[in-house]
Formats: C-alpha cells, structure tokens, sequence
C-alpha cells in the first residue's frame, strides 16, 4: 500500500493552522514564511479546475462591482 498526499492539500493545512494561531506580535521572518506558503499554494492550485473556478467566481464579482455605477 503506498500513500501519498498531494502538496497543495499539505500546504492547505499548514495555512489553516497558521491562520487559525491568535494574532501575537510576529517576526518578519514569520511573516515572510506565511507569505511564501500562500504564494507556493497558489501557484500549485491555478492550473486546476478548482482553481480556475476560483479565478472564474473572483472575475464574475469583479465584473458586477464594475457594472454597478454603469446604466444599462
């Protein structure tokens, strides 16, 4: 039996852990490390379908923020 565990879905964890912490004082170091896991997890989830429903659903509010000042 071999198991094996996507790295998106691994960075998914780290990033709900990490979020999930109480708001301390963090070092930049920190704050750093946190932004390179979110950067590294994007990049790995756009190219799948998720991902480009998440691009897709993010363009459809975009576009209807734009439209509201706009008579029809």
């Amino acid at each position: 039996m071999v198991l094996t565990i996507d790295l998106a879905v691994l960075l998914a964890v780290i990033i709900f852990f990490l979020w999930r912490r109480k708001p301390l004082a963090r070092s930049r170091l920190n704050t750093g490390m946190t932004m390179a896991v979110v950067l590294i997890f994007g990049v790995l989830i756009a190219p799948t379908a998720f991902g480009h429903g998440i691009v897709d659903a993010v363009s459809d509010v975009a576009q209807g923020f734009s439209n509201v000042g706009t008579n029809p």
